[in-house]
């Protein structure tokens, strides 16, 4: 006898159990449950709109301004660091790491500079922005923990901060605005859309960007199942067989229950 799915959640906790490869797409929306704001969130530090400096945040936090004034960029860098600090992995991410220990072939493609899905052990991840707690030195390459840049920082806050062997300007590894993407991180993304994905989930993402949309429209004209989950609808929600409209942590816990039904 065929099984009746009683909702949304219960059909996607059936379709993650039937899926041998699995993309998770993460954005804002999937940290936002663990109380991290976007740029333009943090403390009202940018609402009205330019910095002290007279630049728009995106400028500030630039490729260009980095080379130009690091000092400034560092600014802004560390002012949304400090407003952060406090925050920490949800649910959601928790359950993805989980969901990969039953299923080993699941990829996450995230967005987010926060590290969360790196600090509860995601394997198979793509941060596709960097890592904002990857530190190098602009110059020579010589990476630096950031453990040692925020001791140093209690000691005395110097923007930027310098390299111990050649004074370069250290910096997160992390795509500026006005920056390029990743060229490994684009390759290894493209790689796993060349291969065949059974199951798309979306997770708190517009899906404005290219690398977004893609993955989806793959999908699609290849008649696999994608899910959207957003409490809000987006510029690409019709592009979605389902959607699950709550926050991160709550869609996800509701989906790793109706899992462990079918385990």
């Amino acid at each position: 006898m065929k099984y009746k799915f009683k909702s949304t959640v219960d059909k996607v906790a059936n379709l993650l159990l039937d899926s041998k490869r699995i993309l998770f797409i993460t954005g804002a929306g999937i940290s936002a449950d663990s109380g991290l704001p976007t740029y333009r969130g943090v403390g009202g530090l940018y609402d009205g709109e330019l910095t002290e400096e007279g630049f728009a945040i995106e400028e500030a936090l630039s490729g260009g301004m980095m080379q130009r004034r690091p000092d400034i960029t560092w600014k802004y860098l560390w002012q949304i660091g400090e407003a952060c600090h406090e925050a920490y992995p949800n649910k959601a991410h928790e359950i993805i790491a989980e969901i990969q220990k039953i299923k080993s072939n699941t990829w996450v493609l995230t967005q987010n500079i926060d590290g969360f899905h790196y600090d509860v052990g995601t394997k198979n991840l793509i941060e596709i922005h960097g890592n904002a707690f990857s530190l190098f030195c602009s110059n020579c390459g010589k990476p630096k923990k950031y453990q040692e840049l925020t001791e140093e920082f209690k000691k005395e806050l110097v923007f930027p901060p310098r390299c111990p062997e050649c004074n370069g300007v250290i910096r997160p590894n992390v795509v500026l605005f006005g920056e390029q993407l990743p060229s490994k991180e684009i390759n290894q993304l493209y790689r796993l859309l060349d291969s065949t994905i059974d199951l798309i989930i979306s997770i708190g993402t517009s899906g404005v960007f290219p690398y977004i949309v893609e993955p989806v429209r793959i999908a699609n004209n290849r008649y696999k199942p994608s899910v959207e989950i957003n409490p809000s609808k987006t510029d690409i929600s019709y592009m979605f067989d389902y959607r699950i409209e709550l926050g991160a942590a709550e869609a996800m816990n509701q989906i790793w229950k109706h899992l462990q039904e079918f385990l």
